[in-house]
């Protein structure tokens, strides 16, 4: 590959930054790297690979020379300035949920549906979400394999997913906890501890309500998934039960899923499936963690169950790093099949 002229935008956030180090991880063939931000981060000099960069400020920034730009500055600056971006020349890996169910964008997951990225009439290419995403790398060769009829899937979504906020809010609400009267928590009689992103304190707890509220009662974490599964797997009308739970996890979403296809399934055939499906690694031995994704690239796979009450089905269990695989490293890997 030749070098290639890359702007990241959204480059002081948690995905941004981590999109740099995927960047130089991956020996991506940057030719010149800029860096953007909002008003208040312009002006922060970045060490990189390729030399000290100077964030600027994306309101004013002269998107012409860029040829790829990752965002990851949330969906109403991406709906802004992405447009203006790919009307410059440069092709737009965007990691918020603006683009994801235009008909004109393809919502691509690397190593699943690699084809879709060919077709981008507006210059755009959309990131799943991060559960979606993860659940993707699983269900996608599974899928190829006997043709995926429905699907329930209930996520465990760390803190991170809230982006710094919501790992603070968590870090504070231990330390509240810990410094009161931790017997409380065993009895009903504890104080609450200030909550400001999520309605209840996640710090000990689980908050069976990721996202916000939607139609139906659903979250729109819950609509992501079934919508976005039925774009990527391009299964219009994929039957999806989903639920989306925010558990006290730093990084690392887990999603466990019950998943029917055409014709019947044996274990056997689901683990060798997945053995060798690209970017997956099976755990048959040991049972992974949100912990134990932190920082790998791979999603990780594990106790692969046949299903029990309607047999013929599979039982899974799905984990993966949401700033990695579930974010940054898919836009690199995006931009390393458009590339």
């Amino acid at each position: 590959m030749s070098g290639v002229r890359v702007a990241v935008v959204g480059a002081t956030g948690a995905v941004g930054r981590t999109m740099l180090a995927v960047l130089e991880e991956r020996d991506f063939p940057v030719a010149e790297l800029r860096l953007m931000a909002s008003a208040r981060s312009a002006g922060t000099k970045v060490a990189t690979r390729w030399g000290e960069v100077e964030v600027e400020d994306l309101a004013e920034a002269d998107p012409s020379g860029v040829e790829i730009a990752l965002f990851s500055a949330g969906g109403a600056r991406s709906r802004e300035f992405a447009p203006r971006f790919a009307a410059a020349g440069a092709v737009v890996v965007d990691n918020s949920s603006a683009f994801r169910m235009d008909p004109d964008v393809p919502l691509v997951v690397a190593q699943v549906n690699d084809h879709a990225v060919a077709s981008r009439p507006r210059g755009i290419v959309a990131n799943p979400n991060c559960t979606t995403m993860d659940l993707m790398m699983a269900a996608g060769p599974l899928h190829r394999a006997a043709g995926l009829r429905s699907m329930v899937a209930t996520s465990y979504q760390s803190v991170s997913g809230s982006g710094q906020k919501g790992m603070q809010e968590l870090t504070e609400q231990v330390r509240f906890f810990l410094a009161g009267d931790v017997q409380a928590l065993q009895t009903g009689g504890w104080e609450a501890p200030p909550s400001e992103v999520y309605p209840r304190p996640i710090a000990f707890n689980v908050i069976p309500f990721a996202g916000s509220e939607s139609d139906l009662g659903y979250t729109d974490e819950e609509w992501k998934l079934v919508n976005e599964s039925r774009k990527i797997l391009e299964i219009p009308d994929l039957a999806v039960e989903p639920t989306c739970v925010r558990v006290p996890v730093m990084v690392g979403h887990g999603i466990a899923a019950t998943l029917r296809f055409d014709r019947p399934v044996s274990r056997a055939e689901a683990v060798e499936v997945l053995a060798d499906a690209p970017g997956v690694r099976l755990w048959e031995d040991r049972i992974p963690t949100p912990l134990d994704s932190a920082g790998v690239d791979d999603v990780l796979v594990g106790r692969v169950r046949e299903t029990v009450g309607e047999p013929g089905g599979i039982n899974l269990w799905v984990v993966g790093d949401n700033l990695r695989k579930g974010a940054a490293l898919n836009a690199v890997q995006i931009a390393e099949l458009v590339v």
